[in-house]
């Protein structure tokens, strides 16, 4: 089974960027499409950003449109996730996932938008204060 650990969380001062890492061992994800997900105390699970493996394609929530890249390095088996201009709502668990898009067809946004995986990482907090 895919294993996914993700790095690069923090505290950052608003306005401030981070670049999270999400890793994968165990498969290549040349066939996996990646999602970043994200959820803060007393709220639901939002689907931040998700990139798929067949073209490369992208899907971005609103509220991080514009601010947030989504990329991938199958090289080296990592997904980013670049966080800019971060605001205190930014603060949550982030989370990726990852699921074997061989043979399946689901497209970025449906990904993001019901969460559905194979894989999920142990997430990686967040905090965006000053």
């Amino acid at each position: 089974q895919l294993q996914l650990v993700e790095s690069g969380g923090g505290s950052v001062q608003p306005g401030g960027s981070l670049r999270l890492s999400c890793a994968a061992s165990g498969f290549t994800l040349d066939y996996y499409a990646i999602g970043w997900f994200r959820q803060a105390p007393g709220k639901e699970r939002e689907g931040v950003s998700c990139v798929s493996s067949s073209d490369g394609s992208t899907y971005y929530a609103d509220s991080v449109k514009g601010r947030f890249t989504i990329s991938r390095d199958n090289a080296k088996n990592t997904v980013y996730l670049q966080m800019n201009s971060l605001k205190p709502e930014d603060t949550a668990v982030y989370y990726c996932a990852g699921i074997l898009l061989r043979g399946r067809i689901i497209t970025v946004h449906t990904m993001c938008a019901t969460g559905i995986h194979d894989s999920w990482g142990q997430g990686t907090q967040v905090t965006v204060s000053s």
